[in-house]
């Protein structure tokens, strides 16, 4: 068995103001006048060294945990680590 919690959330709503182009574009767009733009994703602000995860596994079921941590961590837009905070001592 294991136990997994995801500790962040993506609350945050990300926006594009789209731009015409084109001929007579400038006559058509407003430009940064009223540019809130449309809902593009949502978005996890999340800082340095915070974690993401949070996982616990058996002591036989460590190397598969610790294999499926980082293929997640393939698929997130920055450089991540793999943080053993409690027992490191019975997995060497």
């Amino acid at each position: 068995g294991f136990y997994m919690k995801l500790r962040v959330y993506p609350h945050e709503v990300l926006r594009e103001n789209k731009q015409a182009t084109g001929a007579g574009a400038d006559r058509v767009s407003s430009g940064m006048r009223r540019a809130f733009g449309k809902n593009v994703g949502t978005a996890a602000r999340v800082n340095a060294m915070q974690k993401i995860f949070t996982v616990a596994v058996e002591k036989q079921d460590f190397q598969i945990a610790k294999k499926a941590l980082w293929h997640a961590g393939q698929k997130l837009p920055t450089p991540f680590r793999i943080v053993i905070d409690e027992g490191a001592e019975l997995v060497q």
